[in-house]
């Protein structure tokens, strides 16, 4: 049998297919419409994109309505006083109290009412648990999100939310790998930088992934940080040593790899949106989030096309995350 060629794998897995977006408002906007006519992998909803449970509510069902295939509506739905969704949605313990506590068991009910509430407006993915360690006290990142700086306690705090999430029917995504570590900067901003070496990287910052994985997590959003003793040329979510040879391989994670945000200022800063998609590609990124600068959509859309049509994106690659997707969205099937 001869290998397929480019229209047709891109007729099955389309450009669109690789990239989850955001909008601001309430209503549907005609271009992201299109998008999921195209193909679209998700969307991330924000508090911006709602007034009331029957709103939100209605805005899935018209995602889903408007998507040709089957699509990935994700939230963050951490808990705590950051990244959580405001009433009427429950308002949870942090994970810093969570971690605290250390009972993975109420993390887990916790999770699954978490879930419980998410199923029921429209969504099959949280973003979340977030499997930083907090090392750092004066973290940006990891203050009151973090479940802790032991490494064991974070993986199992971690394991019993991915579990109370599948309990709801609803996706789990463990971020942001690989690890904050100790780093100071907050990536929204700028770019921060790890100094550790891999040793200590996976004696600590990975464990809570290996965890998640072993909890057989289904997606895993990648950090946009630099660790210059492991990878001093390409930040972490454009780095093929870190996402290809460390994730994928080394740590056998068989999941969609989501690149975290491109528009957050430690990428915004460095790359163009083509630039920032193109090389998350590359490095072995199965879905690209551009979720607050629609500007930015097109762009990398149109770059990442002309990569694939020119060969600097490997077919095989991208035949390969386009199955890997596809896995993962039969599993989202609750919401059809």
């Amino acid at each position: 049998m001869s290998a397929p060629t480019l229209r047709e794998v891109l007729e099955k897995f389309p450009v669109a297919g690789r990239f989850m977006v955001g909008f601001a408002g309430t209503t549907l906007p005609d271009a992201v419409r299109e998008l999921l006519r195209q193909g679209l992998a998700g969307v991330a909803l924000y508090p911006r994109n709602f007034t009331s449970i029957e709103g939100l509510t209605a805005l899935t069902a018209e995602i889903r309505a408007a998507a040709s295939s089957q699509i990935l509506i994700g939230m963050d739905q951490e808990g705590g006083t950051r990244f959580s969704l405001p009433p009427p949605f429950a308002q949870w313990p942090s994970p810093a109290k969570l971690g605290a506590a250390a009972d993975a068991g109420a993390v887990r009910r916790i999770a699954q009412e978490m879930g419980r509430e998410l199923a029921a407006v429209g969504c099959n993915l949280d973003f979340a648990p977030m499997l930083d360690l907090h090392l750092n006290p004066a973290s940006p990142v990891t203050q009151y999100r973090s479940y802790g700086p032991n490494p064991a306690l974070v993986g199992r705090m971690g394991a019993a939310f991915i579990a109370g999430l599948a309990d709801a029917g609803v996706l789990s995504c463990a971020k942001h790998f690989p690890g904050h570590g100790d780093a100071a900067v907050d990536p929204h901003e700028d770019l921060p930088v790890f100094h550790g070496t891999a040793e200590r990287l996976a004696q600590a910052e990975l464990v809570p992934f290996a965890a998640a994985i072993a909890a057989s997590v289904p997606t895993i959003m990648t950090a946009h940080i630099l660790l210059p003793k492991i990878d001093p040329a390409h930040l972490a979510s454009l780095s093929r040593r870190l996402l290809t040879d460390l994730l994928r391989a080394e740590m056998q994670f068989e999941g969609i790899i989501l690149a975290d945000d491109l528009g957050m200022g430690a990428i915004a800063r460095r790359f163009t949106p083509g630039e920032a998609a193109m090389q998350t590609f590359a490095a072995g990124a199965d879905v690209a989030m551009l979720c607050h600068d629609w500007s930015q959509v097109p762009l990398a859309l149109a770059a990442t096309e002309r990569a694939v049509e020119k060969g600097a994106l490997s077919l095989e690659e991208w035949q390969a995350a386009g199955e890997r997707i596809n896995r993962v969205l039969v599993s989202a099937q609750r919401f059809v």
